[in-house]
């Protein structure tokens, strides 16, 4: 890392706006650079913790006179350094802005500051019957960091991604002026979508201080059910088979039988230890009970060695937490080694292909890489497990994440299905989009940010 020119004199003036509020020990900005990745971690020159939009213009202000680089951060819980400071500069810490401003139960929507989570959010819309769907795994994880990073998880089949969910949004542009994105009426034809533009923009084009978000009735009768089969392919099949029947699952999750292992003796579970889904349907009590009955035969049809569900909600969540610690799992289960994640998507069409193949390459190899995934929509991710320290290790994890992309870009896929750019995919983007798109992206980011001070290095090879 290089100190940003100027950045001293924009420090000053900060700790002169802000107070105790400005950080520059070695511990915190170490804390927030990239930490739950492979890439180098890069801390910032400063941390900042604003308590309000107009703070945080103040602070892009200051940046813009002293050409000094900003990084937003909500938690830290991005996959692909989106939160590092290759350039140095301030990380603006929004975890601080955590009020909810607005709830209407009636229009099924909310106003909140970007460093509201999903938790506190749901705790405070639970005794209206409310509830937020996006649910990536990452409790911590803030509204404003899904946003930025086009968030997604579990709940996507049925209830969408923050792409779907995000109606508009505040955020301060690199010029220092705070715009919003829209109202909240569920559709317009009024001008660009600028929402959808800043949503999955991961602070590159401006930092998102407020977002209006759709909340979902609490269903009347939510049903767990894991299946184990005898192969990974078949587990697929049948994901393709009730999605093609047009059963509304609410979430259809994939592991392999590593990953089961990892998740038996992280979460004290007694699963066999076979491919597994894990299935939830919700609605009403007589449309759950149908849609139970009907993917227990799809499920079957395809191999399924059982079907056990589960409507107790205590079981329910235990399952779940299991499976959104696939990652802490992973990590106990192979204490002392490094871990990267990195996730593709592709047509549903294509998964049981796309996943079958990728076993393959796994065990050609010679890699240990537990598959998990949200197959429901085709988003599948590996966590390979390696020695950063051993003789060509990282060469072949690095030529086996590259196959992974282009295998998945091959079949009309994506090389991220919601793990987002940032450092680590930025060097794909010219293979997924083509000139012409990204230098589109580049004319956007020139013309909305041209100083380059917007969370420099990520996205844009």
């Amino acid at each position: 890392m290089r100190e940003a020119p100027g950045v001293s004199q924009a420090i000053a003036e900060l700790k002169a706006l802000l107070g105790s509020r400005v950080e520059t020990g070695e511990a915190v900005r170490a804390a927030h650079a990239n930490t739950l990745t492979w890439i180098e971690a890069a801390p910032p020159d400063a941390v900042v913790w604003p308590l309000a939009t107009d703070e945080v213009a103040a602070i892009v202000e200051i940046a813009g006179r002293h050409r000094v680089p900003l990084i937003a951060f909500g938690a830290g819980t991005s996959l692909e350094g989106q939160v590092n400071a290759p350039l140095g500069g301030i990380s603006v810490d929004l975890s601080r802005m955590t009020r909810i401003l607005a709830v209407s139960a009636r229009d099924l929507d909310c106003t909140v500051e970007a460093g509201v989570t999903r938790p506190a959010l749901n705790a405070h819309v639970r005794d209206l019957g409310l509830f937020f769907a996006v649910d990536p795994g990452a409790d911590g994880a803030t509204l404003g960091g899904m946003a930025a990073t086009r968030a997604s998880g579990t709940n996507a089949m049925r209830y969408g991604t923050m792409r779907d969910t995000v109606l508009s949004l505040k955020a301060v542009m690199a010029n220092g002026a705070v715009m919003t994105t829209g109202g909240r009426a569920r559709k317009s034809a009024a001008g660009l979508d600028l929402t959808r533009l800043l949503v999955g923009s991961e602070g590159t084009l401006g930092i998102i201080t407020e977002l209006t978000l759709k909340l979902h009735p609490v269903p009347e009768r939510i049903v767990a059910a894991a299946c184990p089969f005898e192969t990974v392919a078949a587990a697929c099949e049948a994901t393709m088979d009730a999605t093609a029947s047009g059963l509304q699952l609410a979430r259809v999750e994939l592991l392999d039988a590593l990953q089961v292992s990892a998740v038996n003796a992280h979460s004290k579970l007694a699963l066999p230890e076979r491919p597994h889904l894990f299935v939830e349907i919700a609605g009403g009590a007589a449309a759950t009970e149908e849609e139970l009955t009907q993917f227990r035969e799809i499920a079957l049809a395809n191999g399924a060695l059982a079907f056990a569900w589960a409507a107790d909600e205590t079981e329910r969540r235990r399952l779940w937490r299991a499976r959104h610690d696939a990652f802490w799992s992973v990590r106990t289960t192979w204490p002392g080694r490094s871990l990267v994640v990195s996730d593709v998507a592709v047509p549903i069409s294509a998964l049981a292909t796309c996943v079958a193949e990728t076993e393959a390459d796994i065990a050609a190899s010679g890699l240990v890489a537990p598959i998990v995934g949200h197959v429901g929509d085709g988003n599948f991710h590996v966590i390979v497990v390696f020695d950063a320290g051993g003789r060509d290790e990282g060469g072949r994890v690095r030529a086996f994440l590259d196959r992974l992309v282009a295998r998945a870009l091959a079949m009309g896929g994506t090389s991220t299905g919601e793990h987002g750019v940032g450092q680590g995919k930025a060097g794909h983007m010219a293979r997924e989009f083509g000139g012409p798109a990204l230098e589109a992206m580049r004319a956007i980011k020139g013309a909305l940010d041209p100083l380059g001070i917007l969370n420099p290095g990520k996205m844009l090879p």
